[in-house]
């Protein structure tokens, strides 16, 4: 299934909907109701849907029976960040295809060899932007703003010291993520690269969750990013050189992964500063970020 947080283009509070065929959207909320069906979660509350785990997506298939002719317009509806507002920090990957890495060697001489172990980061839940929604050019802050396509991983069932063998038996499902970085900031502070990762609005998400058993297999998806119709960034998941697992694993060693936990698995060559002469983002540009088999994203920069 495909579920996405929304609401009414106009008003309304946020809702969980489930995308259906003809780009119609179920509001699961309502169809509860005109069902009479008790749902084991929150209509308007992603994580609480998360958390409800088999029995939600179960009350979720029984609702999506015959109900397309009930379904809302897709292009009716705003379409918010499948979670809003995590939780927690976004887990982030750096250095996570081997050609970014290498692309990005002369801004690190410090460090010429992959890390044997991930580079984890994290992004402040005030970065977390909807698909369709501006992103700040945040003029004055920063002149530097990059672009950096990524496949980001949701997580189901929390634990802690997950085996890799076990790993994605906690993946609840997929989205799509851009993570936007302001690079002099993101330099200025050494190699804690948080400020310049969490400015306000750069982390675009969605536009919905592929439960995982809708992807057989995550780590063969093509991922693009275009900056207004150009190709910049044009590679597969299967180039990650820390695979799914293996992230899991090494992150929720010693440190408890909770339900609705994002992880953003890194990036592939072909980000702004790397290229020369460097390229960045300006006010108006358009931000397309697409994921294959999860979906795209279209930001705008600046408001």
């Amino acid at each position: 299934m495909r579920l996405l947080t929304f609401r009414p283009k106009r008003s309304g509070a946020p809702r969980v909907g489930i995308l259906l065929a003809g780009e119609r959207v179920l509001d699961v909320g309502a169809a509860a109701r005109r069902a009479r069906v008790l749902l084991p979660f929150d209509a308007g509350d992603m994580i609480s849907l998360i958390a409800s785990g088999r029995a939600g997506l179960a009350a979720l298939r029984k609702l999506t029976r015959g109900a397309a002719a009930k379904g809302l317009a897709l292009g009716t509806l705003r379409l918010l960040a499948p979670i809003p507002r995590p939780r927690k920090n976004v887990f982030c990957v750096g250095w996570n295809y081997l050609e970014h890495f290498e692309e990005g060697a002369r801004a690190r001489p410090h460090v010429q060899e992959m890390p044997a172990h991930p580079a984890f980061f994290t992004k402040a839940p005030t970065t977390v932007n909807g698909p369709f929604d501006p992103i700040p050019l945040h003029a004055g802050v920063t002149e530097k703003l990059d672009w950096e396509v990524e496949l980001g991983v949701i997580i189901g069932r929390g634990g802690r010291d997950i085996a890799e063998a076990d790993a994605m038996k906690h993946t609840y499902g997929y989205t799509v993520i851009n993570d936007v970085s302001a690079r002099e900031v993101q330099r200025q502070h050494g190699q804690q690269w948080f400020k310049g990762k969490s400015l306000d609005g750069t982390c675009p998400m969605g536009p919905w969750i592929v439960t995982a058993d809708e992807v057989p297999d995550p780590q063969s998806l093509r991922v693009t990013c275009r900056l207004n119709g150009v190709v910049k960034q044009d590679s597969s998941t299967r180039h990650m050189y820390f695979r799914i697992p293996r992230i899991i694993a090494e992150l929720s060693a010693g440190l408890t992964l909770e339900t609705s936990d994002i992880i953003s698995t890194g990036t592939p060559a072909g980000v702004g500063h790397a290229r020369t002469p460097p390229e960045f983002m300006r006010a108006g540009d358009t931000l397309e970020t697409e994921v294959e088999g999860i979906g795209a994203l279209r930001n705008r920069i600046g408001r």
